[in-house]
């Protein structure tokens, strides 16, 4: 069948389409009344509308030709396509097929071209790996446990370490095919590994030589327990000689470390012309841990022989020395029965000397007399055993030699004159008392007499008695403070009586006979009711007793009565008196007039009243003209005054004044504090308004220059009979806002400014303002300090108040330094914020402790 080309085709379908219009044209044109001309055509048109429509018939015909030859030649084209496809396929099936032939039949080198889509090809592929693989490591398996297999052969055949050693090297060289190799040993008596084996190409050697661990390779090998496998041959290494390689080095050397239970064993070492493989350095580490396990136990083997055959010796050597032993204890036997008929009679007279010994030494020990003997350079030969129940020391505490460290310098100084004079007159004894310190840490008083028997030689040294006289001194002591009582208590103006629990009066000073006709002696031995008391003092006499009797307390009370045409006034202290037996015996009274104080107390009182009052009102006055806390901040809102006076009124205090675009502003700290302080500070206050008030645009130099001639001359300090010496330490500065200026001068008070976190200290001079001026010597000049300030900047001034205080765990002073640690450290802070640290810090490092000085620190933030 003829074959038509796209042209033919398109043609063709438009003349089909031609067959419509024409059609239609001659059915028009057929009408009466039209012509078949060009005119006729145009004028059926023009009655007939369609007629236009039906003209683009042939175009319309001529496209869908074109389209369905385009159809069909694009479905040519995929038939094309899917035919070559199949056909690939195919070929790569069967290609896929032959290499999974090749592949069962255990060829695993073949390899298949292929591209990333063939999938069946890319798994058949990766099966082949896998198989490959697995056979891999089958086979090294395989391989391992042959090597494993013939190694454990030697082993059990042989019990000789060395022998062994040279048996296992062999057949692990000839296993991996390698083609030198040694044996180490490690002796545990030397620490050091010793070449037990040698082996190269198929010879033994007789190497000898040794190896301290941590040294060379093999030492490093067995201090860090681990396999070393160097493939970069050292310069020193040997090099390996044989007939068909020449003298070669080795291209790769490996060592072995053997331990057993972190024992060091021995150790490998092989080198070899090519590199070793992974699995030989798995099966060597392997074989190793076997290897170290034998060698271990033929270690453990021969030292169990070694002993076995100690042990036989020892054995035997035994047998000959018991049949001696059996000689030698009969002759024992006979000697010792001739002993004990002698020991009856030495433990007899033994147990006579003991029986008197014991008599003596209970005698010693239980007399109330303590005797020491020394020689002449005072070291102690002998003490009594009474040291313990006098003294409280042992006998051994004594012989230590710090006997006589127990006493004071003066009881030292009476036992060294008494040993010279002992010396000095030997006939003579010598009796001395001092104090001495027990073994329960009490005083005590000791009366020692010494005797010179250096001459007798039952003694040959200075024998002393002591006795403890502490009671003795004690009773002497209570008499002689019973007498001075007695005489205190006779001169006495308070009234003193002592009376039993049923009110029997025992004594009564003569100053009890104010308030009674009784004179003090008729008081004795009498009870309460029946002597002449005034009512007041006898109810309290009586009702204190019961209240001592339940509390056996101390009784303090305040009893008051008319006494003629006054009111009297007595402060009475209730004291317990008890019994060696602690049992309350007596009550002693104290009764003492406070008439008089109580009227001092009131006036004094009222007197205080009326100061604090006028304090007060000067309080008031010095906060009414200070700047207070509110001002301060509506002219620089970020800012904080801690202000904390020592007493009512203050002499530190805070100035400012505002002048034009400047504004001044201090800490100003006068001498002394207080009322004193307050006044001073009124001085400086006035003075300071009026200086600035009266000067244009005046410096804080020439302020405190001013200040200092104002202070002076309002003082007469500057006169010849000057006495005031007072004056005042100051911060002051004047901040222009609008030109972002800051200047400053201080005397004696020093500027701290903030900036990025870092401090930079501005000093004041170190001169005060006022005083009085000193001969010869020139009057201070302030100096002004100008600088820029930027925004963030802060500046701290502060009186010497917060510095200056005592506190803190080591009672210690505040110090400057703490002031900058701390700012420096809330430089991000709050100005509020860094307030209330300042003075919870304060008030913490103030502790229980008084202030000292006023407060005043001023911080401003820009």
């Amino acid at each position: 069948m003829r074959s038509f080309d796209k042209r033919q085709i398109v043609l063709l379908f438009f003349g089909m389409g031609l067959l419509f219009p024409c059609f239609a044209w001659i059915v028009e044109l057929s009408k009466p009344g039209i012509e078949f001309s060009l005119s006729g055509i145009i004028e059926i048109h023009k009655k007939t509308p369609v007629l236009m429509i039906l003209d683009f018939v042939p175009i319309v015909f001529a496209v869908m030709g074109y389209l369905v030859v385009q159809k069909k030649e694009d479905m040519q084209v995929q038939f094309d396509c899917i035919q070559a496809q199949l056909s690939n396929q195919t070929e790569n099936i069967n290609r896929v097929a032959t290499f999974a032939e090749k592949i069962g039949n255990g060829n695993f080198d073949v390899d298949i071209e292929l591209d990333e889509s063939d999938t069946l090809g890319n798994a058949m592929q990766n099966l082949r790996n896998k198989i490959y693989e697995n056979n891999r490591k089958e086979s090294l398996q395989n391989w391992e446990m042959v090597g494993k297999d013939k190694i454990n052969q030697v082993l059990r055949k042989h019990n000789d370490v060395n022998i062994l050693a040279y048996e296992v090297l062999e057949e692990l060289i000839n296993y991996i095919d390698t083609v030198q190799g040694v044996f180490y040993i490690f002796d545990d008596d030397s620490e050091k590994l010793y070449i037990s084996a040698s082996y190269a190409y198929n010879r033994r050697k007789y190497l000898k030589g040794e190896v301290k661990v941590g040294e060379g390779l093999v030492g490093q090998a067995a201090i860090e327990k681990d396999i070393v496998h160097r493939t970069e041959i050292p310069e020193y290494y040997l090099s390996i000689t044989s007939g068909i390689l020449g003298e070669k080095k080795p291209d790769s050397i490996i060592i072995v470390p053997m331990f057993m239970e972190e024992k060091l064993q021995g150790a490998f070492e092989f080198a070899s012309i090519r590199h070793f493989k992974p699995h030989e350095i798995e099966f060597l580490k392997n074989i190793a841990e076997i290897v170290a396990q034998t060698i271990y136990n033929l270690k453990i083997t021969k030292k169990t022989e070694k002993l076995l055959k100690e042990s036989q010796e020892m054995t035997q050597e035994l047998k000959k020395n018991e049949e001696e032993l059996k000689q030698n204890t009969e002759e024992m036997r006979l000697t010792q029965e001739e002993l004990k008929k002698t020991n009856i009679n030495l433990e007899d007279k033994i147990e006579e000397v003991n029986q008197s010994q014991k008599r003596l030494y209970s005698l010693l020990e239980n007399a109330s007399e303590l005797i020491t003997i020394y020689d002449e350079n005072k070291t102690l030969k002998y003490v009594s055993p009474s040291v313990k129940n006098i003294l409280g020391y042992t006998e051994d505490d004594m012989f230590a030699g710090k006997d006589f460290d127990r006493t004071n310098k003066k009881g030292q100084n009476t036992i060294n004159k008494m040993f010279e004079d002992l010396k000095k007159y030997p006939d003579q004894p010598q009796k001395i008392q001092y104090t001495y310190l027990n073994k329960h840490g009490s005083i005590m008083f000791l009366e020692t007499t010494g005797r010179n028997l250096l001459h007798d030689p039952a003694i040959k040294g200075m024998l002393l008695n002591t006795n403890d006289i502490t009671e003795r001194k004690r009773a002497e002591k209570e008499q002689r403070m019973r007498g001075q009582m007695q005489t205190l208590s006779d001169n006495s103006p308070d009234i003193i009586i002592r009376v039993d629990l049923n009110r029997q009066f025992f004594y009564a000073n003569p100053a009890i006979e104010c308030y009674s006709e009784l004179k003090s002696e008729e008081f004795h031995r009498k009870h309460l009711n029946v002597v002449d008391l005034r009512e007041e003092i006898t109810t309290f006499i009586d009702q204190t007793v019961e209240e001592v009797i339940a509390t056996k307390q101390k009784v303090q009370k305040e009893i008051s009565f008319p006494f003629n045409d006054d009111k009297r006034i007595i402060n009475a202290n209730a004291i317990p008196e008890f019994s060696e037996e602690n049992r309350l015996e007596t009550v002693l009274f104290i009764l003492h007039d406070i008439t008089d104080l109580k009227k001092i107390e009131q006036e004094i009182k009222e007197k205080n009243a009326k100061i604090t009052d006028s304090i007060n009102y000067a309080f008031r006055l010095q906060n009414a003209i200070l700047p207070s806390q509110k001002l301060i901040k509506t002219i620089f809102p970020d800012s904080f005054m801690f202000y904390l006076p020592r007493d009512i009124v203050s002499g530190d205090f805070p100035w400012l004044y505002e002048k034009d675009d400047d504004v001044y502003i201090a800490a100003i700290d006068c001498t002394g504090h207080g009322v004193p302080g307050a006044m001073l500070s009124l001085i400086g206050y006035f003075l300071m308004n009026q200086i600035v008030s009266h000067s244009e645009d005046i410096s804080p130099g020439l302020v405190l220059d001013q200040l200092h001639r104002g202070v002076q001359k309002t003082l007469k300090q500057d006169e010849s009979d000057a006495s005031a010496r007072d004056g005042m330490d100051i911060a002051l500065c004047k901040i222009n806002m609008k030109n972002m200026e800051l200047q400053f001068s201080g005397a004696h008070r020093p500027l701290y400014l903030v900036r990025e976190g870092e401090l930079q200290e501005i000093k004041g001079a170190k001169s005060a303002i006022g005083g009085i001026p000193r001969p010869g010597k020139p009057e201070p000049k302030f100096e002004n300090h100008t600088m820029k300030i930027r925004k963030g900047d802060t500046i701290y001034f502060f009186s010497d108040g917060l510095p200056d205080q005592f506190g803190g765990p080591e009672g210690k002073k505040y110090f400057p330094k703490r002031i900058k640690k701390n700012v420096i450290e809330l430089k991000d802070a709050p100005m509020n914020q860094i307030m209330a640290f300042f003075k919870n810090d304060y008030l913490k490092w103030l502790g229980d402790k008084k202030p000292i000085d006023d407060v005043l620190l001023i911080g401003i933030r820009f």
